[in-house]
């Protein structure tokens, strides 16, 4: 892609390089970013490895995820693309595993190195880092609709750390889910509750989720009348639903043994509005208090079909009931309860719609296109672009006991994973065999944690925060605990993770309102006028609403707003790099490797050096050249 270079920066944008000139004596330049991004810091996260050892089974997958996809090409009369270039693969193995670019030294390794295994071993070395799990975060972010507060008084803090830990711990993905779909008690005792709670109050709306992100089946229609499009009946949606209608998400009516609690906390609220001189319940007693109500358990009940029902088949408000929509439960879990035999269906290596899906999934994540599309709704109006591949990868997940790092290392390690990069579009309608991964714009979190690694030192600031830094501000015991005690409680929430507070002290971690951390650590949601939302970061209200369509706040925030300005202030880690070089041709050389993970053309020299000679101070053309590259397709693009 032709570099273009768009005039000159403001002083301020090119204060850095401005700033940086030889006088005598050199004026020390003002540090406005944070302190507690200048310097490289360790993240402080114990990442499960992969083995080296290992590596000769995964060659083995991953030649046989090539043959599949090669003997449909040829089926087809197709042919693979040639292998990317080390530059090309750098970067995509880079963005689509650690979620970012290469800074400038770990670009310079990679391409310097002449070991016949330096893409296996950085593949490897990314899986292996904190990068990785904050990459893989921001994706279940978006599938499990991950928000701090999905009601106010709902605190899912911990639940949210517990998918970050989960990711980071590599826990198989069928323990994983089974975990979530089973959890009991606070989100602070269980975080795994959390997801559960992501539907409290809306247990029909649970079912739909459920089924619909770890099954790829879309039975919401069937809520409320026989699926138009799909197989799917209203009574079999009542039955599946059954499984679940003995979960419980707050302390109270049928739940038994808390009563004495619910009266407690009632007592406490009478005794707050007593004090209050308006008579209130202050927000901050009312919220930790609240909190303490969401509890997850399950109780004997009995699911009935609606009052309207109207299909021949049973009668208005009849019981329902529980049965699965295929095959049959595990037979090891049909002496559980309803909700654990729900969840040992679901999970069951002998459901293939479990493997199928999140094969599938990750397929998509890492090819950009689902061999099934869309990749949550299997039915056969969607049909499948190889079904050997399919089948082959739903094998291999389970085979490999849901081991999703080293199915992830499998395709990371294929050819058709390192081939050049295609153009296609979904939307098209034409099947897509895979002759590589397909060109596509980096998701919202990939340009903003790709700009952080130009512009910080440290991108890692802080992490967010876990059930173990909560737990002490919310965890009431109300049968023994005192009212002083439990406003006491309250007040110290109020001055720690309440979420106003909690945002407000990420501020001394911020540039222009702009806080500088990983895209995973964030608040979710963030506003709507953040970058990251700009960009198309979804709002999280329902499942994968992250969005990659090009919008005007998107290309005026790239070029002018202050998250790019901050790669041009003194102390980045771009501006140090380049003026730590002393040759004008080497300097080139870093700017591009630190921007597009590629050297310079011949053509790119040329424009470049054409700039600089129309500049009375090189850093001033440096700052150009930087926010021209910045600009282009080809930064935005996973090529």
């Amino acid at each position: 892609m032709a570099l273009m270079l768009v005039g000159v920066l403001s002083l301020t944008a090119t204060d850095a390089f401005a700033q940086r000139k030889k006088p005598s004596p050199p004026k020390p330049p003002k540090i406005k970013l944070p302190a507690s991004v200048l310097e490289k810091t360790p993240v402080q996260m114990d990442v499960a490895k992969v083995e080296a050892r290992s590596r000769a089974e995964i060659h083995s997958a991953s030649r046989a995820i090539d043959r599949a996809v090669e003997a449909k090409l040829a089926s087809e009369g197709l042919s693979p693309n040639a292998m990317a270039s080390d530059e090309v693969f750098m970067r995509r193995v880079y963005l689509d595993v650690a979620g970012r670019i290469p800074s400038l030294a770990e670009a310079t390794e990679f391409l310097q190195s002449t070991h016949p295994d330096r893409r296996e071993d950085l593949i490897d070395q990314l899986l292996n880092s904190p990068d990785y799990v904050s990459n893989m975060y921001n994706l279940w972010a978006d599938v499990l609709r991950l928000v701090e507060r999905p009601s106010p008084d709902n605190i899912s803090d911990p639940y949210l750390a517990y998918v970050k830990e989960s990711i980071c711990s590599n826990k198989p993905y069928d323990k994983w889910v089974y975990e979530m779909l089973t959890a009991t008690g606070k989100a602070w005792e269980n975080p795994a509750v959390g997801f559960q709670l992501r539907d409290d109050l809306m247990p029909l709306a649970y079912v739909d989720n459920t089924v619909r992100v770890f099954l790829g089946t879309q039975i919401g229609c069937a809520q409320c009348h026989d699926h138009p499009f799909d197989q799917w009946t209203q009574y079999q949606f009542y039955q599946l639903a059954a499984m679940t209608a003995g979960t419980r998400t707050r302390i109270g009516g049928d739940m038994p043994g808390y009563q004495e609690e619910r009266k407690k906390r009632r007592e406490f609220q009478d005794e707050a509005k007593r004090r209050d001189e308006k008579g209130r319940f202050p927000s901050q007693y009312r919220r930790v208090m609240n909190a303490s109500l969401y509890d997850v358990r399950e109780v004997k009940a009995v699911l009935k079909l609606p009052h309207d029902y109207a299909y021949s088949d049973a009668k208005p408000l009849s019981p329902v009931k529980p049965a699965v929509l295929w095959d049959d439960v595990p037979a090891e879990a049909k002496s559980d309860s309803p909700r654990e035999q729900f969840a040992a269906w679901v999970t069951s290596p002998e459901n293939p719609k479990f493997s199928r899906m999140i094969a599938n999934r990750l397929w998509k994540r890492f090819i950009g296109v689902g061999v099934i599309e869309p990749i949550d709704d299997f039915n056969e109006d969607n049909p499948c672009a190889n079904e050997e591949l399919l089948d082959l990868l739903s094998e291999q997940m389970v085979r490999g006991g849901f081991d999703l790092k080293q199915f992830i290392r499998a395709i990371l390690y294929s050819n058709t994973y390192q081939r050049e990069a295609s153009d296609y579009e979904v939307t098209s309608g034409e099947l897509y065999y895979a002759p590589g991964p397909v060109v596509r714009r980096m998701t919202a979190e990939q340009v903003w944690d790709s700009i952080l690694t130009m512009a910080v030192h440290n991108p890692w600031p802080f992490q967010r925060p876990t059930a173990e830094d909560i737990a002490p501000y919310v965890s009431i015991d109300f049968r023994h605990a005192s009212f002083d005690q439990v406003t006491a409680l309250a007040d110290q929430f109020k001055k720690t993770y309440d979420i106003g507070t909690y945002r407000r002290s990420l501020n001394q971690h911020a540039y222009q309102g702009n806080v500088l951390c990983r895209a995973s650590e964030l608040p979710s949601p963030l506003p709507a006028d953040h970058f990251l939302r700009q960009f198309g970061q979804g709002n999280r209200e329902s499942i994968q609403t992250a969005e990659q369509e090009p919008t005007v706040p998107q290309t005026l925030a790239m070029f002018n707003g202050p998250i790019t300005h901050v790669m041009l202030e003194p102390g980045s880690a771009i501006v140090d790099n380049v003026l730590a070089i002393d040759k004008t041709k080497d300097r080139i050389d870093a700017i591009f490797l630190s921007v597009l993970g590629r050297m310079p053309t011949q053509k790119d020299r040329l424009i470049t050096a054409k700039e600089l000679s129309q500049m009375k101070n090189d850093n001033v053309g440096y700052g150009n050249i930087i926010w021209a590259l910045l600009n282009t397709r080809e930064f935005l693009f996973v090529q």
